[in-house]
């Protein structure tokens, strides 16, 4: 038996001439992608984060402005994240570096000495000057912008003169268990939190200059997301039920929840609406902006109690339940415009292939669709009169900033002049059955013709598994990486096919909420032998020639596929996937995200790849990062030994101080070159 230590990938590789790339991997990879937007309250004004092969800069621009202008010239491929956290007439506030791991170190791919801790950073915008103001990782602005709140610790931090040179920092309150959430009132007097209690959650609000909390009608369930009225009086907030003994928190399950006001004069609050069944948990924690309260006296909130995920508004007395977002389609992000006239979204409705945006006018519920119809568009910023901005990916152009003002799109962001936008392929939508009948949708990529030879295959499955892959660039780094990878590989002469199988978003509660999925039975591994059995049925594919590939959820599938069906998948490259349910139940957490009690440990080990590995024989490729925190690294390394105890062929390819995502470029572009060597020795 032969375990390979990828270092570097094979550099010189021989190809038929009709099938040479006509890009190259650093090509397609490396095109700038806009990775978030940001736009002031009165929204005049827009800023957003672009990444060109893991330099990550800010740009922004006025509604009037002819050409957005640059704002930050980092330089390195440092793996450092930028979040922008508010934008106004003066300054831009943002937060560079990341988020902790469970031993409270923060990721530090670069492996940078010392480790760059996250700052929160002030940028002028009349020079571009930064100031560093404190060692946090959000804030959150007054309403008249002279002062911003923070928690460090289990403390909540006010900084006065947020837009002057002395800034001064002060303790607000200490809460024993740590606050959340940090909300202004209107008047900019109070701020209202989440206070977490592990097995439930209080609404607090302090007032400024008082020494005490208010809580407002706590009880025994998780109290979140609290919105202020507009005349700073009541307080709305989502509670569901509080965690019972032995329960443990599942991913595909759900929970029932309710709407409650309160007045800040009694503290008292009541439930105004309440979910019909176990409708809460994904609606109230996937999008942005769970709950809102508009200027109309409206609350706006996410459900999914109709079969999707639609956004409604009620009246704080509980009556006037309206769907804004009508129809079998997801309702994603969300924003609304400045004068609080209308709602945006961006979902599937329509296109249930890609995303688009909606626009409809609160008061009368009256919709339109204001982008598409190609594309895939979603993160829609309301701004000042009828002007919007959102993110905008195509199948042969990566995510950029789009402004539509006066009817007109203008995009913000331009490519690298080595695009090959003209060489990608158009991925058709297509569909198959499961052997169980439920229906699968995916992307296909056909590779240049030139040749009659029939042709390799792989199958692409995404993570999550709360995911839905698009008919063009995703509006995910990761899967818009993931999608750069699947063109690529098509170029260099493989049909690709990305598949949609159950269990993730895009096709309804019942399609997300499949029974007997994961670890409770594998039930949507059938989609994926569908899947093989489909690309054998088409001319082009040669039967005897297809692999698997995926991260996280999909690297799951890819070594269950290796492990149960061998004799169809003949090599797999496994990103950071799960290998062993039940290891992941006891020893990376709770229940491992899917409630996996003691009594539920056997199963889960029959649903993983371990369970199966007297049946696998194709080579492996396993790639990780060590400071993984959705996927602990251990689980490949239990698998290669398990792999190497069997003489099963593997490779591996670990990136020291890098998490799931990887944040550097250079990690995905050596994974990804390693993943390419890789097919081309086994499947070509």
């Amino acid at each position: 038996m032969k375990t390979t230590f990828i270092l570097l990938m094979l550099a010189s590789l021989s190809f038929p001439a009709s099938l040479q790339a006509q890009f190259t991997l650093d090509q397609v990879l490396g095109a700038p992608y806009t990775e978030s937007l940001k736009g002031s309250k009165d929204g005049k004004y827009l800023a957003w984060v672009v990444n060109e092969k893991g330099v990550r800069n800010i740009w922004y621009t006025s509604l009037d402005a002819s050409t957005p202008t640059p704002l930050t010239s980092y330089d390195a491929d440092d793996g450092l994240g930028i979040d922008i956290q508010a934008v106004t007439p003066q300054h831009l506030f943002y937060v560079r570096g990341n988020g902790n791991n469970r031993n409270g170190e923060p990721a530090n791919p670069a492996s940078l000495s010392p480790v760059p801790q996250p700052q929160l950073l002030r940028l002028r915008l009349s020079d571009k000057h930064i100031d560093t103001l404190a060692a946090v990782g959000a804030m959150e602005l007054s309403p008249d912008g002279t002062a911003m709140v923070y928690t460090k610790g289990k403390s909540i931090y006010r900084m006065l003169g947020a837009g002057n040179s002395e800034a001064k920092e002060e303790l607000l309150l200490e809460v024993r268990s740590g606050a959340s959430s940090l909300t202004w009132s209107p008047d900019g007097t109070k701020i209202a939190f989440v206070s977490p209690r592990t097995d439930h959650s209080f609404v607090g609000v302090f007032v400024l200059g008082t020494d005490r909390i208010q809580w407002i009608s706590p009880g025994l369930g998780f109290d979140e997301h609290p919105v202020w009225s507009p005349d700073g009086k009541r307080l709305a907030f989502l509670r569901r039920p509080g965690r019972s003994k032995d329960e443990l928190r599942n991913l595909t399950g759900g929970n029932s929840f309710e709407i409650w006001v309160g007045a800040l004069e009694t503290g008292s609050a009541l439930p105004i609406w309440k979910s019909p069944a176990d409708d809460g948990g994904f609606a109230q924690y996937y999008p942005n902006a769970p709950l809102r309260w508009t200027q109309q006296d409206q609350l706006l909130f996410y459900s999914e109690h109709e079969g999707w995920n639609h956004i409604y508004k009620i009246r704080p007395d509980g009556t006037g339940l309206t769907d804004l977002t009508p129809g079998a389609c997801i309702t994603e992000n969300s924003s609304i415009s400045p004068d609080q006239k209308y709602l945006y979204t961006s979902g599937n409705c329509g296109d249930i292939n890609r995303r688009h945006i909606w626009r409809t006018e609160i008061t009368s519920g009256a919709t339109e669709r204001v982008t598409g119809p190609a594309g895939i568009q979603s993160h829609v910023v309301g701004l000042e009169g009828n002007a919007f901005a959102y993110r905008e990916g195509l199948y042969n152009q990566p995510t950029t900033a789009v402004l539509h003002r006066n009817g007109t799109p203008k995009n913000l962001g331009g490519l690298a002049t080595q695009f090959p936008g003209n060489s990608l392929v158009e991925p058709q939508a297509v569909t198959f059955r499961a052997a169980d009948g439920v229906e699968i949708h995916g992307q296909l990529f056909t590779p240049p013709q030139g040749t009659k030879n029939k042709k390799p295959a792989l199958i692409y499955m995404h993570g999550g598994p709360i995911r839905q892959m698009l008919l063009g660039y995703h509006y995910s780094g990761y899967y818009a990486n993931a999608y750069s990878m699947n063109q690529y590989m098509a170029s260099r002469g493989y049909v690709v096919l990305s598949v949609n199988y159950r269990s993730g978003i895009g096709y309804g509660r019942d399609f997300r909420r499949a029974a007997n999925q994961g670890p409770r039975g594998a039930s949507e591994y059938q989609d994926i032998v569908a899947a093989g059995k489909y690309l054998q049925s088409l001319e082009i594919v040669n039967p005897e020639k297809i692999g698997l590939w995926g991260g996280s959820y999909g690297g799951y599938l890819t070594a269950m596929g290796l492990a149960r069906n061998s004799e169809l998948f003949k090599a797999g490259v496994d990103l950071h996937g799960v290998h062993d349910w039940a290891w992941r139940g006891r020893d990376f957490s709770p229940g491992g995200g899917w409630g996996l009690t003691e009594g539920l440990m056997a199963g889960a080990t029959a649903a993983s790849p371990i369970a199966d590995l007297s049946a696998w024989t194709s080579p492996v490729l396993l790639i990780s990062g060590d400071d993984d925190r959705n996927v602990m690294i251990g689980q490949s390394i239990d698998l290669k030994n398990q792999l190497d105890a069997r003489g099963i062929y593997n490779e591996y390819l670990i990136f020291p101080d890098e998490v799931h995502g990887f944040l550097r470029y250079d990690s995905w572009l050596r994974a990804f070159q390693a993943t390419e060597g890789f097919f081309d020795r086994y499947l070509k």
